[in-house]
């Protein structure tokens, strides 16, 4: 039995899809999202993220508009330096290895700024992020990596705010309402979705248009073994259970392009001991982002990695897929009493696996770690520290000489105790690989030809992130590209 269910159907809940709903809402079309969660845990991988939104900035006014009530005093306290639109293309291209869509990645640079002026007048509200993306260098906040601005309240607060704004707005949400199969129709154009219900049953439910924005594969044990290799079926989940493929699943199944990166993926060093997957409570606290500060050594008290290679903005994602190839799937972030005040806050939530001791030999013991390896590392290390001055804000080239792989930057020794070990493994974020959409989002057949009726926006679109990530850029390629796709499929619609 079929129903009209508007203009546009969105399928997923969290921030792409809901950037995509109140685009097509303010277009003047009908709008029903539905979401296969419940609504316990609607908001996605939204929701564990710390909310933090990359976009191109010419000067700090333009920051500060986007604040809107910062104080004298709070502007007077912040260094900024300049995010131009070219400089957020050129770290797009630089950590995927040029492998990046041009045209996505020149358009997620040049929206970056709209799209937050835009989501701000739809009712989203930002802070600076002084807690996480900067440090008191001279008595003020010197922001670091290029990442300024959070949504109020983190990840929750974000998709909290989009949630209130589409009521505002007259969108229908639609919860436990798992999208099973898209409808097509005359010459293959998409017709609406036909859902399953809890009670076993199914509905469809037609509409002019569809946005797919229900994320990538990251929850599927399956999927992620089949794509992305050897461990990966051991990886944790960062986000939420019901990110399973089923979005690129119905849209391949209609003739898609596949496209991006599908056997890349985001991935962090998440606490050794985190569930499954995410914990709404801790949210995104189970990752251990301060490791430029430190050593990361493996089980064997072995470095793997140069920790400081560049801004941890740039090296996270990448050096969390590394840890899954160490021994135990286990990686240990070291730090001494020199920088333990400047560990960003999740290293003192209680769900933490951590040792402490006044030798290293005492410390390898409590984490587990070959005790000789360790300590021939920590005194090899040290030993390779070179002078110079040490600033975490700016690459200080602070560096080591002599050891593989160096540390190129923040390079202290190891030598104020009581000394700090954190355990950690692999948390997988969102897989990079998905379906290939023009630059209104509308998705491209194998044929090269766009699917008439359906548009997709957020971690389902391949071609923008290959083998690496920098910071901040995912959340707002959901929103530039969510409202893009909302506001195609919306005039698509009523056209």
């Amino acid at each position: 039995m079929s129903e009209p269910a508007g203009d546009v159907i969105v399928v997923g809940g969290g921030n792409a899809a809901m950037c995509a709903a109140l685009s097509a809402r303010e277009q003047g079309a009908r709008v029903l999202v539905v979401e296969k969660a419940p609504e316990a845990w609607r908001g996605g991988n939204g929701f564990f993220t710390a909310g933090g939104f990359r976009f191109a900035f010419k000067s700090f006014e333009e920051v500060c508009a986007l604040v809107g009530d910062l104080s004298d005093e709070e502007k007077a306290s912040m260094d900024v330096p300049l995010y131009t639109e070219d400089a957020y293309y050129d770290d797009l291209m630089r950590v995927t290895e040029d492998l990046a869509d041009a045209d996505l990645a020149l358009t997620l640079a040049r929206e970056s700024q709209p799209t937050m002026r835009w989501m701000k007048s739809q009712g989203i509200r930002w802070i600076p992020m002084f807690g996480r993306q900067a440090y008191r260098v001279g008595g003020r906040f010197t922001f670091f990596g290029n990442l300024v601005l959070e949504a109020v309240g983190g990840g929750p607060g974000l998709i909290d705010m989009e949630y209130e704004s589409a009521k505002k707005a007259g969108i229908d949400v639609r919860f436990e309402a798992k999208a099973h199969r898209l409808l097509t129709g005359a010459r293959g154009a998409v017709t609406g979705v036909e859902i399953k219900t809890p009670d076993g049953g199914r509905e469809r439910l037609e509409a002019k248009t569809v946005v797919l924005a229900s994320g990538g594969f990251e929850a599927n044990v399956e999927m992620r073994t089949r794509y992305l290799g050897p461990n990966w079926d051991l990886a944790r989940v960062r986000g939420t259970p019901y990110n399973t493929g089923d979005g690129i699943r119905m849209a391949l199944e209609i003739g898609a392009q596949p496209w991006g990166n599908w056997s890349g993926c985001h991935a962090v060093q998440w606490d050794y001991n985190a569930p499954w997957h995410g914990d709404r409570k801790v949210g995104d606290n189970f990752q251990k982002h301060s490791y430029p500060l430190g050593l990361i050594v493996n089980v064997h008290g072995e470095r793997f990695v140069d920790e400081g290679a560049d801004m941890r903005n740039y090296t996270y994602v990448k050096y969390g897929r590394e840890v899954i190839k160490q021994p135990r799937r286990a990686a240990f972030q070291i730090f001494d009493q020199k920088v333990v005040g400047n560990l960003r806050e999740e290293y003192r939530i209680r769900e933490v696996t951590k040792a402490e001791a006044d030798t290293f030999e005492e410390l390898a013991r409590k984490l587990e770690i070959d005790v000789e390896g360790f300590v021939r590392t920590i005194r090899a290390y040290n030993a390779a520290v070179q002078p110079g001055p040490y600033n975490p804000a700016i690459k200080d080239g602070k560096a080591t000489r002599g050891i593989a792989p160096p540390k190129s930057n923040w390079a202290l020794p190891l030598d104020t105790p009581p000394y700090v070990g954190y355990a950690v493994t692999t948390g997988i974020t969102f897989t990079f690989g998905g379906l290939r959409i023009t630059l209104d989002g509308q998705v491209i057949d194998a044929e090269q030809r766009p699917i008439p009726g359906l548009y997709a926006a957020g971690e389902l679109v391949g071609g923008l992130f290959y083998t690496n990530y920098p910071g901040g850029s995912g959340l707002m390629a959901g929103s530039v590209f969510g409202r893009i796709a909302g506001r195609s499929a919306a005039r698509a619609a009523k056209g």
